[in-house]
């Protein structure tokens, strides 16, 4: 898979630009502030969409602007696919493919599959449990685009039914609440967060062991990782193929147990929007433990591992690096270089040419004031 064009209009920092990609290596050269990440940026959120940098669309609309287009032209196995989202903050956005409208958004996800290795990645070690449940997630539905359905349906009986129970503890401050109503949103949140949480477990089962050997790769003298699946049912749940029916059962028992706790706080305490993903160093987490050079390891390995499970079930990703070799020591920089260096397509972002592996210099753009320009 490779993308032939990206052309974007309001986003960002840009009015309008169009550029074209070869596979191979592709280099944008700026300093800082220039908008190179912006551009990789588009594409991230092409492929998932969503910003690897912010929560909201509102920021990704140039100043002054009311929406923003991204379009992309996307080769895969002979097949050349163009597809464009408008993105309208307060809105539902509007996607097309081949210039044809498409009646939801997610419709698109599938043609455009990216791994994206930036700064920000930090997080995924150091950060909140929310940033390791969105990893999953979007690794989810890059590996199968029908489970984007899945994690909306969860998503929006969570907020119906959060909207629910803060209905409810008001109520019950000055007399019963009627519960009824709850009832039925506690079965759609079983059934959908049990689909959620098998689809979860599945995908650790397969990603795992590639992400034990991409840290090994990358960090050799370290100590053993591990990642588990913590579950807000109390258990650290194994990886591997779960019984959706019984996962369901289960939360629907919990969801009974916490029915008064829930009313009194207003909020939804049972679900896979609770869980974690646990990243173990040497059997300690390594959130706290780990030092800036293992953090470093972890999050890299995450992302190897997770170009490498979408390489090895055929759907090859474009490869993202934005802003990450002058982070990185040079055994860490071989490292990705060599993953890299086998991929049909790696845009690399830097803030000058030295930062980037000889070998991937490939094509080289300059990013200044404004404009993108073809340097070789």
């Amino acid at each position: 898979m490779h993308v032939r064009t990206l052309a974007v209009t309001d986003f960002r920092s840009w009015e309008h630009v169009e550029l074209a990609f070869e596979p191979g290596a592709t280099v944008l050269v700026g300093a800082n502030g220039q908008g190179k990440t912006n551009l990789v940026e588009a594409l991230g959120y092409l492929a998932t969409l969503g910003s690897h940098r912010v929560a909201t669309d509102a920021p990704l609309v140039r100043q002054g602007a009311e929406r923003a287009v991204v379009g992309a032209t996307v080769v895969h196995n002979g097949r050349e696919l163009t597809v464009e989202l408008e993105i309208t903050p307060g809105r539902v956005n509007r996607a097309r493919i081949n210039r044809s409208p498409v009646p939801r958004s997610r419709e698109v996800l599938g043609v455009l599959r990216t791994v994206l290795f930036a700064p920000e990645d930090q997080a995924l070690v150091r950060g909140d449990p929310g940033e390791r449940r969105r990893f999953l997630d979007d690794l989810l539905v890059a590996r199968a685009p029908r489970l984007a359905g899945v994690r909306a349906d969860y998503d929006k009986v969570l907020r119906q039914r959060a909207a629910l129970l803060k209905t409810a503890g008001r109520r019950a401050g000055g007399g019963p609440p009627d519960l009824r109503t709850l009832d039925v949103w506690d079965g759609h949140l079983a059934r959908h967060g049990a689909e959620l949480l098998a689809a979860r477990l599945d995908l650790l089962a397969a990603l795992g062991p590639h992400v034990v050997r991409g840290y090994a790769g990358v960090a050799p003298d370290s100590r053993p990782i591990e990642l588990r699946y913590r579950s807000g049912l109390g258990e650290t749940l194994p990886p591997g193929p779960a019984d959706v029916d019984l996962l369901e059962a289960v939360l629907l028992t919990e969801l009974a147990r916490v029915r008064a706790q829930e009313v009194e706080r207003g909020m939804c305490l049972v679900g896979p929007h609770r869980d974690d993903l646990e990243l173990l160093l040497g059997g300690t987490p390594a959130k706290g433990y780990a030092s800036h050079g293992e953090s470093w390891s972890f999050a890299l390995a995450l992302r190897l591992g997770s170009y490498d499970l979408l390489r090895a079930e055929g759907a090859e990703p474009v490869l993202l690096l934005d802003d990450v070799f002058a982070e990185l020591d040079r055994r860490r920089r071989a490292r990705l270089a060599e993953v890299a260096l086998a991929a049909e397509q790696v845009l690399v972002t830097a803030a000058v040419a030295e930062d980037v592996p000889e070998e991937l210099a490939g094509v080289r753009f300059d990013v200044h004031e404004g404009q993108v320009r073809r340097v070789r």
